[in-house]
């Protein structure tokens, strides 16, 4: 049993793309679907479809390469359920000169760094990519 789904989202796509996989499956839930849209938009994966029905239901994500090189180089995750971590507008900053992003779970939904910083919206500070 999983105990923290979002690490092991995360932990399942560096795996995949270490690995050189092009596709890699997750079990469903609209959280990990919001964040891979989210991933989507900041070009680390390449697309996200649903498949299956109910509780067979999974995601399907395309791995982004550039070249032989893999998008995603490393994540971190912030937020535990041990520990919640939480950021306001303001105090959100760069992450590794602008080559990376914090990925922000707000009010307005899961967002990158740079579109809660436009929408000056803070929220539960879920993990960073590079």
């Amino acid at each position: 049993m999983v105990t923290d789904p979002i690490s092991d989202f995360i932990t399942r796509i560096k795996n995949a793309s270490d690995a050189r996989k092009a596709v890699v499956s997750i079990p469903y839930s609209v959280l990990k679907e919001s964040i891979a849209h989210v991933l989507v938009k900041g070009g680390y994966i390449d697309s996200v479809n649903t498949k299956g029905k109910q509780i067979e239901k999974t995601l399907e994500i395309t791995l982004t390469y550039m070249g032989r090189e893999p998008r995603v180089h490393g994540l971190d995750r912030i937020s535990k359920s041990s520990r919640r971590i939480y950021q306001k507008s303001k105090d959100i900053r760069m992450f590794k000169s602008g080559f990376g992003n914090t990925i922000l779970s707000t009010p307005m939904g899961v967002l990158l760094d740079v579109d809660a910083k436009k929408a000056k919206v803070g929220g539960e500070v879920l993990f960073k990519i590079w």
